[in-house]
């Protein structure tokens, strides 16, 4: 279907941009929750307990936010794409590693995650500052969870 069924509040060219922010923004929070499962099944020593719960929590916020941000495309006549395929080709996550990790490799690959999403989202915030401050606001609450979740797991390597 190439035309929205669902009608926009944006201009065509707000549409855009803002339909770009979400589609990269939907990529980038599926990964993060495929990388935190993938943890969470892997992590390994001292403290893995307490890691591996933390780690369910980070997959329950960024699912939370994966649905936020598809309806909010679908919201302004934009079809989201959350399919596998996408995911592997367009998102900006760094890759996590294979097998299982301890507590220490966890924690660091988790906070380079967090890292590398939260600048990207810093990023999109700007860009949708013109197109669309509905948007925008919503990838600045996201953007205040992950610094949240990013401060905790860094306070780990202290």
């Amino acid at each position: 279907m190439a035309n929205s069924p669902i009608s926009s509040p944006l201009t065509a060219s707000d549409k855009e941009i803002t339909g770009n922010v979400l589609q990269s923004t939907l990529v980038d929070l599926i990964d993060l929750s495929l990388i935190a499962k993938q943890a969470h099944w892997n992590v390994v020593g001292a403290n893995f307990r307490s890691v591996h719960l933390q780690l369910d929590e980070l997959v329950s916020t960024a699912r939370t936010y994966v649905d936020e941000v598809a309806e909010r495309a679908n919201a302004i006549g934009v079809s989201p794409n959350g399919k596998a395929k996408t995911v592997v080709e367009s998102s900006g996550l760094p890759e996590y590693p294979d097998n299982w990790q301890n507590v220490e490799a966890t924690i660091a690959a988790i906070v380079a995650a967090l890292d590398e999403l939260i600048q990207r989202l810093r990023k999109r915030i700007d860009e949708t500052d013109k197109s669309d401050l509905v948007t925008q606001d919503l990838l600045i609450e996201i953007t205040q969870a992950l610094e949240k979740a990013h401060w905790m797991w860094q306070a780990q390597q202290a």
